[in-house]
């Protein structure tokens, strides 16, 4: 073989495989080199990301993950991502801001009402209970007149886009009785209704109260985890006190007491079940605007029954824990150390409990609790006894054999 054969062949044994020569000269790089190259992609800032601009799943799970909630639905998000940043209600539509001026004329309308309204209200007060049939007609009449003033101011705003904008937004306030409206609409839509099953499906009704209408939005969770109302929770997250958020859809401050009640804790001597009071606490100031509520934050001036961790014991059914949350009467408070010497933790009955103090439920939410491999450490770890024992249903006897006559088949 000559020479330039062999050297031609060569090269083209190299220009069909670079990457061998590439890889050989990676090997000459210098550690300062590479050292700099690393600081240079660690130094990169991911970009900041905007709550009313995100639109994929996966920067809408990055932006949770930093704590912040996405603003709108998806679909607005990546409308406002090619638009101009026009304010909502400056938008260039004349059909919209036609519209917006029917509206205006409207709540002009409606706002002159509230003030006639506001007069009449004025004059009731001032007027003596006998000439309008006594103290009890006078606060019927002025319950009425109130309640048509919320009305007004409702219907005033309605209509109005840029309230509903907010709302959506997550934006509004519920002192204003606007959004109270809209957010009580909205979760009587399917939240409520989706309660309102599981209780019944559960027979929390009537097990536990022979009667319930809940009328304020609670929510459950523990830590970071949220409860859905009858889901399953895991003995050890469980553990920890709960955290509640109680939203109240009318005005006004007022105290409640929060009860988690266990009613399905074996009685082996009546072969039934009995009710245990997992926590209590009363005089726990709620409003529209101060929602959350931690049960681990409480005062011991508020707390009647510490936290008891939910325990489904070894071989019995699951344990359904109620969360109920009764509004005390107006401007009263209840007395803790007289509610704490009477009331114990096993066999608690909240029926006679709430006829004993006259407090109503408002809300309710509950979770289930069954034997889990943690089950065992939190008994352990609370100080409650039982968890090497383990509960078997008791075989029904057979009865006794009788053999038949066997001239009767002759």
């Amino acid at each position: 073989m000559s020479a330039a054969t062999y050297s031609i062949r060569s090269t083209l044994r190299c220009l069909r495989r670079p990457h061998q020569s590439i890889r050989k000269r990676r090997y000459f790089c210098s550690t300062a080199l590479r050292s700099e190259e690393i600081t240079l992609h660690s130094t990169q800032t991911s970009p900041t990301l905007d709550p009313a601009l995100v639109s994929t799943r996966k920067e809408e799970r990055q932006l949770l993950k930093s704590g912040v909630q996405p603003i709108g639905s998806r679909r607005r998000r990546a409308a406002l991502q090619s638009s101009q940043g026009i304010p909502f209600e400056q938008l260039p539509y004349q059909c919209f801001q036609e519209a917006r001026k029917v509206l205006q004329t409207d709540r002009e309308e409606k706002l002159k009402q509230i003030e006639i309204e506001r007069k009449r209200i004025a004059r009731a007060v001032s007027l003596d209970p006998a000439k309008c049939g006594g103290e009890a007609s006078k606060k019927g009449k002025l319950v009425a007149m109130h309640k048509y003033l919320e009305e007004l101011k409702v219907l005033a705003d309605i209509n109005d886009p840029v309230i509903k904008k907010r709302f959506e937004d997550g934006e509004g306030d519920m002192n204003r009785p606007i959004y109270r409206y809209l957010a009580d609409r909205r979760w009587r839509e399917y939240k409520r209704t989706l309660l309102l099953q599981r209780i019944n499906q559960m027979s929390v009704v009537p097990d536990v109260l022979p009667h319930l209408d809940p009328t304020a939005e609670v929510k459950l969770g523990f830590g970071r985890r949220n409860v859905q109302p009858g889901e399953f929770v895991d003995s050890r997250v469980s553990e920890v006190p709960a955290r509640l958020n109680i939203q109240v859809f009318d005005k006004g401050k007022r105290l409640v007491t929060v009860a988690v009640i266990d009613s399905d804790v074996p009685n082996l001597e009546t072969d039934g079940f009995d009710y245990r009071c997992h926590f209590l606490a009363v005089n726990i100031p709620l409003s529209p605007s101060a929602t959350s509520i931690a049960l681990s934050k409480l005062s011991e001036a508020q707390i009647v029954q510490p936290w008891l961790p939910p325990h489904a014991q070894k071989g019995s059914p699951y344990h359904r824990l109620s969360v109920f949350v009764l509004q005390q009467a107006e401007g009263k408070s209840l007395d803790v150390a007289a509610v704490r010497e009477r009331e114990k933790q096993e066999g608690f009955n909240l029926r006679s409990f709430n006829d004993r103090y006259l407090i109503r439920p408002i809300g309710v939410h509950m979770f289930r609790s069954i034997w889990d491999e943690g089950t065992a450490g939190v008994m352990r770890r609370a100080g409650i006894g039982g968890s090497d024992v383990e509960l078997k249903r008791k075989k029904p006897e057979s009865l006794p054999y009788k053999k038949k006559d066997g001239a009767r088949y002759r």
